[in-house]
């Protein structure tokens, strides 16, 4: 008889050098809005955790050029106090006193104008949390610059992408250049993660919102975002994230969020 033929789950193996680096792993977040703001939170805390598991721990810098205003306050994690600072400054000083890091703040946009050094534009792991599909198609081109053009300690990776809508949005892992796996006889494992701005290109287009102005007050803020979906967003990514760190096997690459009702879609490795 012939033996029936067994699917193997796919997955993906994580770079070995995350799981036990000599240094700490570099990582660029790219917005310091919503999103952005709620997650740089959840990375000093996942920092601080993997210190104390012996791990080298990472290392943030915050890109953005954007100023405190008072529609900030309430829906991101800014104060009186903090109006007319830099978002990325403001945060980071704010977490630096907090837990003790050293991490940066960059007062600029992450695009080909403003980056024209590459141990700067470059991190093991890129996290974008913008508004718009223009900036995740530069942050793209940039990155894929970076993987044929810089091959330094922290060549580029991973690319982790944040999006959403009103009530809605979803979380991407992606590769920018083959991870090598190891055999398994238990597991498919996956050395190609595509692009977010590939892959999911239509979507993408079909979210951008075609009024980009800046909202003047907190409740017209809230009829573009809701209060919960940025914080939502970032404490899922975040635990994508550790998972990466912690069991360096990925069944899933990301997630689709509706907090309208309440649902989560995986998004499986394949």
């Amino acid at each position: 008889m012939k033996k029936q033929k067994v699917n193997k789950p796919a997955v993906h193996i994580v770079q070995k050098e995350l799981l036990q680096p000599y240094n700490p792993v570099t990582i660029n977040l790219i917005g310091a809005g919503g999103t952005g703001g709620q997650l740089l939170t959840a990375l000093a805390r996942m920092n601080h955790a993997l210190t104390a598991l012996g791990h080298a721990g990472i290392f943030v810098r915050v890109f953005d050029n954007d100023i405190v205003d008072t529609a900030n306050l309430g829906r991101q994690l800014f104060t009186t106090a903090e109006l007319g600072q830099y978002k990325a400054v403001a945060l980071i000083n704010r977490i630096n006193r907090f837990f003790g890091t050293n991490w940066k703040a960059e007062t600029v946009r992450y695009d080909k104008a403003s980056l024209k050094d590459k141990d700067l534009a470059s991190a093991i792991i890129t996290i974008s949390c913008v508004d718009t599909v223009a900036a995740r198609y530069e942050i793209a081109e940039i990155l894929q610059h970076l993987i044929n053009q810089y091959g330094g300690r922290n060549r580029v990776k991973y690319w982790l992408d944040f999006g959403n809508s009103r009530s809605s949005g979803q979380v991407i892992l992606s590769t920018l250049e083959k991870i090598k796996q190891p055999a398994s006889e238990q597991y498919r494992p996956v050395e190609v993660l595509p692009l977010v701005t590939e892959e999911y290109k239509d979507l993408l287009e079909a979210s951008e919102d075609a009024d980009e102005t800046p909202s003047c007050s907190l409740a017209e803020a809230l009829s573009k975002q809701d209060l919960f979906i940025n914080s939502a967003l970032a404490n899922c990514g975040a635990s994508l994230l550790w998972q990466m760190f912690r069991e360096g096997i990925l069944f899933n690459r990301g997630f689709f969020l509706n907090l309208a009702d309440f649902r989560t879609q995986p998004l499986k490795v394949a």
